[in-house]
Protein backbone atom coordinates (compact mmCIF):
# COMPACT_ATOMS: atom_id res chain seq x y z
CA UNK A 1 0.00 0.00 0.00
CA UNK A 2 -0.55 2.02 -2.06
CA UNK A 3 -0.01 -0.52 -4.89
CA UNK A 4 2.50 0.32 -7.26
CA UNK A 5 1.62 1.24 -10.84
CA UNK A 6 3.23 -0.76 -13.15
CA UNK A 7 6.92 0.32 -14.58
CA UNK A 8 6.29 4.26 -13.36
CA UNK A 9 5.35 5.20 -9.88
CA UNK A 10 6.39 8.70 -10.84
CA UNK A 11 3.00 8.98 -13.13
CA UNK A 12 -0.16 7.81 -11.77
CA UNK A 13 -1.42 8.07 -14.72
CA UNK A 14 0.80 5.79 -16.88
CA UNK A 15 -0.50 2.35 -17.52
CA UNK A 16 3.30 1.13 -19.05
CA UNK A 17 3.64 -2.93 -19.32
CA UNK A 18 5.54 -4.64 -16.98
CA UNK A 19 9.58 -4.09 -16.77
CA UNK A 20 11.85 -6.30 -18.67
CA UNK A 21 12.78 -9.32 -16.23
CA UNK A 22 15.86 -8.66 -14.44
CA UNK A 23 17.62 -8.55 -10.42
CA UNK A 24 19.09 -5.61 -10.65
CA UNK A 25 17.94 -3.26 -7.92
CA UNK A 26 16.17 -6.28 -5.62
CA UNK A 27 17.16 -5.82 -2.04
CA UNK A 28 17.82 -9.69 -0.20
CA UNK A 29 16.85 -9.52 3.19
CA UNK A 30 18.83 -10.80 5.97
CA UNK A 31 18.09 -13.03 8.77
CA UNK A 32 18.41 -10.00 11.33
CA UNK A 33 15.82 -7.51 9.05
CA UNK A 34 13.42 -10.81 8.12
CA UNK A 35 13.13 -10.68 11.90
CA UNK A 36 12.29 -7.14 11.92
CA UNK A 37 10.17 -7.31 9.17
CA UNK A 38 8.00 -10.37 11.21
CA UNK A 39 7.96 -7.86 14.05
CA UNK A 40 6.06 -5.28 11.68
CA UNK A 41 4.17 -7.51 9.87
CA UNK A 42 2.72 -8.54 12.84
CA UNK A 43 1.71 -5.25 13.88
CA UNK A 44 0.09 -4.27 10.58
CA UNK A 45 -2.33 -7.79 11.08
CA UNK A 46 -2.91 -7.05 14.44
CA UNK A 47 -3.92 -3.05 13.02
CA UNK A 48 -6.79 -4.76 10.72
CA UNK A 49 -7.54 -7.05 13.65
CA UNK A 50 -7.93 -4.41 15.61
CA UNK A 51 -10.37 -1.90 13.08
CA UNK A 52 -12.65 -4.94 12.00
CA UNK A 53 -15.11 -4.37 15.06
CA UNK A 54 -15.18 -0.88 13.96
CA UNK A 55 -16.39 -1.28 10.64
CA UNK A 56 -20.51 -0.60 10.96
CA UNK A 57 -22.67 0.57 9.29
CA UNK A 58 -22.95 4.86 10.13
CA UNK A 59 -19.28 4.98 11.00
CA UNK A 60 -17.22 7.36 8.21
CA UNK A 61 -13.86 6.12 6.81
CA UNK A 62 -12.09 9.18 8.78
CA UNK A 63 -12.87 7.34 12.17
CA UNK A 64 -11.58 4.27 10.82
CA UNK A 65 -8.52 6.69 9.97
CA UNK A 66 -8.01 8.35 12.95
CA UNK A 67 -8.65 4.88 15.04
CA UNK A 68 -5.90 3.17 13.25
CA UNK A 69 -3.20 6.56 13.91
CA UNK A 70 -3.94 6.16 17.27
CA UNK A 71 -3.22 2.59 17.58
CA UNK A 72 0.05 2.79 15.59
CA UNK A 73 1.24 5.68 17.85
CA UNK A 74 0.25 3.56 21.17
CA UNK A 75 2.49 0.99 19.81
CA UNK A 76 5.41 2.73 19.06
CA UNK A 77 4.90 3.17 15.05
CA UNK A 78 3.67 5.73 12.46
CA UNK A 79 2.35 5.45 9.11
CA UNK A 80 3.92 5.37 6.05
CA UNK A 81 0.99 6.61 4.05
CA UNK A 82 0.83 10.11 5.77
CA UNK A 83 2.37 12.54 3.97
CA UNK A 84 3.37 10.26 1.33
CA UNK A 85 4.21 11.96 -2.05
CA UNK A 86 5.78 10.32 -4.94
CA UNK A 87 6.32 12.57 -7.52
CA UNK A 88 3.26 13.91 -9.33
CA UNK A 89 1.55 13.27 -6.23
CA UNK A 90 -0.04 15.72 -3.42
CA UNK A 91 1.10 14.40 -0.27
CA UNK A 92 -1.21 11.19 0.71
CA UNK A 93 -3.52 12.96 3.55
CA UNK A 94 -4.69 9.29 5.24
CA UNK A 95 -2.74 7.23 7.65
CA UNK A 96 -4.96 3.91 6.19
CA UNK A 97 -6.23 3.99 2.33
CA UNK A 98 -9.84 2.69 2.64
CA UNK A 99 -11.13 1.89 -0.45
CA UNK A 100 -15.24 1.16 -0.50
CA UNK A 101 -17.02 -0.55 -3.65
CA UNK A 102 -16.23 0.55 -7.00
CA UNK A 103 -12.87 1.75 -5.41
CA UNK A 104 -9.92 -0.12 -6.71
CA UNK A 105 -7.10 1.08 -4.67
CA UNK A 106 -5.76 4.37 -2.20
CA UNK A 107 -9.74 5.40 -0.99
CA UNK A 108 -8.94 8.53 1.48
CA UNK A 109 -10.65 8.52 4.45
CA UNK A 110 -13.22 11.28 5.03
CA UNK A 111 -15.88 12.46 7.48
CA UNK A 112 -17.93 12.78 4.85
CA UNK A 113 -17.97 9.03 3.55
CA UNK A 114 -20.35 6.96 5.68
CA UNK A 115 -20.08 3.19 5.70
CA UNK A 116 -23.67 1.96 4.88
CA UNK A 117 -25.42 -1.42 5.09
CA UNK A 118 -24.27 -3.78 2.22
CA UNK A 119 -20.90 -1.50 1.60
CA UNK A 120 -17.50 -3.32 0.73
CA UNK A 121 -14.81 -1.93 2.07
CA UNK A 122 -10.64 -2.95 1.67
CA UNK A 123 -8.60 -1.32 4.45
CA UNK A 124 -5.01 -0.96 3.56
CA UNK A 125 -2.41 -0.33 6.24
CA UNK A 126 1.39 -0.04 6.16
CA UNK A 127 2.91 1.49 9.61
CA UNK A 128 6.59 1.28 10.13
CA UNK A 129 8.65 0.22 13.03
CA UNK A 130 12.08 0.71 13.66
CA UNK A 131 12.77 1.64 10.09
CA UNK A 132 10.80 -1.52 8.75
CA UNK A 133 7.67 -1.61 6.72
CA UNK A 134 4.54 -3.81 7.36
CA UNK A 135 2.00 -3.46 4.19
CA UNK A 136 -0.81 -5.47 4.38
CA UNK A 137 -4.92 -5.10 3.16
CA UNK A 138 -8.19 -6.75 3.78
CA UNK A 139 -11.37 -6.66 2.58
CA UNK A 140 -14.31 -6.25 5.50
CA UNK A 141 -18.05 -6.78 4.73
CA UNK A 142 -20.13 -3.70 6.09
CA UNK A 143 -23.86 -5.62 6.99
CA UNK A 144 -25.15 -7.80 4.30
CA UNK A 145 -23.78 -7.09 1.69
CA UNK A 146 -24.78 -8.94 -1.79
CA UNK A 147 -24.02 -12.26 -2.91
CA UNK A 148 -22.15 -10.79 -6.17
CA UNK A 149 -20.11 -8.84 -3.44
CA UNK A 150 -19.65 -11.38 -1.25
CA UNK A 151 -17.99 -14.13 -3.92
CA UNK A 152 -15.79 -11.29 -5.03
CA UNK A 153 -14.20 -10.83 -1.84
CA UNK A 154 -13.89 -14.85 -1.43
CA UNK A 155 -12.61 -15.53 -4.73
CA UNK A 156 -10.30 -12.53 -4.17
CA UNK A 157 -8.79 -13.86 -1.14
CA UNK A 158 -8.80 -17.23 -2.42
CA UNK A 159 -7.14 -15.98 -5.49
CA UNK A 160 -4.30 -14.46 -3.40
CA UNK A 161 -3.65 -17.67 -1.48
CA UNK A 162 -2.86 -18.92 -4.86
CA UNK A 163 -0.22 -16.90 -6.04
CA UNK A 164 1.72 -17.00 -2.66
CA UNK A 165 1.30 -21.11 -3.21
CA UNK A 166 3.68 -20.34 -6.18
CA UNK A 167 5.93 -19.05 -4.02
CA UNK A 168 10.05 -20.58 -3.69
CA UNK A 169 13.37 -20.48 -5.12
CA UNK A 170 13.94 -20.53 -8.91
CA UNK A 171 10.20 -20.09 -9.63
CA UNK A 172 9.10 -16.84 -11.63
CA UNK A 173 7.39 -14.03 -10.87
CA UNK A 174 4.88 -14.77 -14.19
CA UNK A 175 4.12 -18.05 -11.87
CA UNK A 176 2.34 -15.94 -9.20
CA UNK A 177 0.50 -13.53 -11.87
CA UNK A 178 -0.79 -16.65 -13.84
CA UNK A 179 -2.14 -18.50 -10.34
CA UNK A 180 -4.17 -15.39 -9.74
CA UNK A 181 -5.81 -14.97 -13.04
CA UNK A 182 -6.49 -18.36 -13.77
CA UNK A 183 -8.53 -18.04 -10.01
CA UNK A 184 -9.93 -14.64 -11.15
CA UNK A 185 -11.28 -15.74 -14.25
CA UNK A 186 -12.21 -18.92 -13.43
CA UNK A 187 -14.72 -17.82 -11.20
CA UNK A 188 -15.89 -14.76 -14.11
CA UNK A 189 -13.91 -12.19 -12.21
CA UNK A 190 -11.16 -9.72 -13.99
CA UNK A 191 -7.79 -8.62 -12.62
CA UNK A 192 -6.74 -5.82 -12.77
CA UNK A 193 -3.65 -4.84 -14.98
CA UNK A 194 -2.13 -1.73 -14.24
CA UNK A 195 -1.24 -1.77 -10.62
CA UNK A 196 1.09 -4.44 -9.00
CA UNK A 197 3.02 -5.56 -6.12
CA UNK A 198 6.05 -4.48 -5.25
CA UNK A 199 9.22 -5.08 -3.35
CA UNK A 200 9.18 -3.71 0.70
CA UNK A 201 11.53 -3.38 3.25
CA UNK A 202 13.23 0.00 4.89
CA UNK A 203 12.27 1.05 1.37
CA UNK A 204 8.22 1.38 0.90
CA UNK A 205 8.25 0.41 -2.68
CA UNK A 206 10.95 -1.26 -5.06
CA UNK A 207 12.10 -4.26 -6.93
CA UNK A 208 10.36 -6.68 -7.94
CA UNK A 209 7.40 -5.58 -9.33
CA UNK A 210 4.81 -8.52 -8.44
CA UNK A 211 1.58 -8.32 -11.58
CA UNK A 212 -1.33 -10.30 -10.68
CA UNK A 213 -1.33 -11.59 -14.33
CA UNK A 214 0.94 -12.97 -16.72
CA UNK A 215 2.45 -16.31 -18.16
CA UNK A 216 3.98 -19.41 -16.22
CA UNK A 217 7.55 -19.21 -16.32
CA UNK A 218 8.11 -15.93 -17.22
CA UNK A 219 9.76 -12.88 -15.47
CA UNK A 220 12.00 -12.81 -12.25
CA UNK A 221 13.20 -15.54 -10.66
CA UNK A 222 12.18 -15.82 -7.16
CA UNK A 223 15.67 -16.48 -4.28
CA UNK A 224 15.66 -16.53 -0.69
CA UNK A 225 16.03 -13.20 1.10
CA UNK A 226 13.24 -11.50 -1.40
CA UNK A 227 10.43 -9.91 0.30
CA UNK A 228 7.65 -8.19 -1.88
CA UNK A 229 3.66 -7.57 -1.54
CA UNK A 230 1.33 -10.27 -3.23
CA UNK A 231 -1.91 -7.89 -3.80
CA UNK A 232 -4.24 -9.03 -6.57
CA UNK A 233 -7.71 -6.38 -6.93
CA UNK A 234 -10.36 -8.36 -8.77
CA UNK A 235 -12.83 -6.63 -10.60
CA UNK A 236 -16.70 -7.34 -11.14
CA UNK A 237 -16.71 -6.65 -14.57
CA UNK A 238 -13.88 -4.60 -16.72
CA UNK A 239 -10.19 -3.92 -15.47
CA UNK A 240 -9.93 -1.02 -16.98
CA UNK A 241 -9.64 1.61 -14.63
CA UNK A 242 -10.41 5.62 -13.63
CA UNK A 243 -8.38 7.36 -11.51
CA UNK A 244 -10.00 10.60 -10.04
CA UNK A 245 -8.78 14.37 -9.67
CA UNK A 246 -7.51 13.71 -6.17
CA UNK A 247 -4.67 11.70 -7.94
CA UNK A 248 -4.88 9.12 -5.57
CA UNK A 249 -8.70 7.15 -5.74
CA UNK A 250 -8.88 4.44 -8.38
CA UNK A 251 -12.13 3.12 -8.90
CA UNK A 252 -12.86 0.65 -11.89
CA UNK A 253 -14.28 2.39 -15.15
CA UNK A 254 -17.68 1.01 -15.10
CA UNK A 255 -18.57 1.65 -11.57
CA UNK A 256 -18.96 -2.06 -10.88
CA UNK A 257 -17.25 -3.72 -7.39
CA UNK A 258 -13.78 -4.19 -6.82
CA UNK A 259 -11.98 -6.17 -3.90
CA UNK A 260 -8.26 -6.35 -2.44
CA UNK A 261 -6.05 -8.57 -0.41
CA UNK A 262 -2.34 -8.23 0.20
CA UNK A 263 0.29 -9.90 2.09
CA UNK A 264 3.79 -9.45 2.28
CA UNK A 265 6.25 -12.22 1.65
CA UNK A 266 9.48 -13.78 2.22
CA UNK A 267 10.98 -16.66 -0.06
CA UNK A 268 12.27 -18.69 2.12
CA UNK A 269 15.20 -21.71 1.46
CA UNK A 270 12.14 -23.81 0.98
CA UNK A 271 9.31 -21.83 -0.10
CA UNK A 272 7.71 -18.92 1.59
CA UNK A 273 6.59 -17.42 4.91
CA UNK A 274 3.72 -14.68 4.89
CA UNK A 275 5.06 -12.72 7.34
CA UNK A 276 1.86 -10.13 7.83
CA UNK A 277 -0.34 -12.74 9.67
CA UNK A 278 -1.56 -11.73 13.58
Amino acid sequence: MPARIVMNLQNLLSLAKPATPQHRGIVLLSARELDKMRTVGKLAAQLLNHLEPFVQPGVSTQELNDEADRWMKSHGAISATLGYAPPNHPPYPGSVCTSINEVVCHGIPSPKQILKDGDIINIDVTPILDGYHGDTSRMFLVGNPSETARKLVEVTKEAMMRGIAEVKPGARVGDIGAAIQECAEANGFSVVRDMVGHGVGRVFHTEPQIPHFGKRGTGVKLRPGMVFTIEPMLNEGTYELKFLSDRWTVITKDKKLSAQFEHTIAVTEDGYEILTLP
